[in-house]
């Protein structure tokens, strides 16, 4: 099964009245069906990349989700539905405002490719149990 990909154009704020477009790439592997894979791009700036839980993505577009470096909520100002995504790493932070109809419909698609509840049903528990133990080993050696 090959990953999805959304490529979304997201505004960052960086005041009050002054935001910044940033191309937001989002990917999800049915691999590792825990998270998504956000790519943000700057324009003539580094790309920067966050794991974010699909399901605090889901959440987030509907209520608030996360805790700590990742918070997602919704906002209803405007004519149009848009998310708020906060990012935290150590004493720098970002804000971003996503379109949620798109990032909702993709969503759905990656749900239909791993439903809720079935992302850990292909995992061969007896393959990683022993490479968990292998790995505990190797750190008391």
């Amino acid at each position: 099964m090959s990953r999805l990909t959304l490529s979304l154009d997201v505004e960052r704020v960086l005041d009050v009245s002054v935001r910044q477009t940033v191309r937001a790439e989002f990917c999800f592997s049915p691999r590792s069906p825990l998270v998504v894979s956000v790519d943000l791009l700057v324009q003539g700036g580094p790309r920067v990349r966050w794991r974010i839980g699909r399901d605090l993505l889901q959440q987030g577009l509907y209520s608030v989700s996360g805790l700590g470096d990742i918070r997602m909520w919704p906002s209803h100002l405007g004519e149009r539905d848009t998310a708020w995504l906060q990012l935290c790493s150590g004493d720098m932070a970002a804000l971003f405002e996503l379109p949620v109809q798109p990032l909702a419909e993709w969503l759905e698609h990656t749900y239909e490719a791993v439903p809720a509840g079935q992302e850990l049903a292909g995992v061969d528990w007896d393959v990683a149990s022993v490479g968990l133990l292998a790995a505990r080993e190797a750190q008391h050696d």
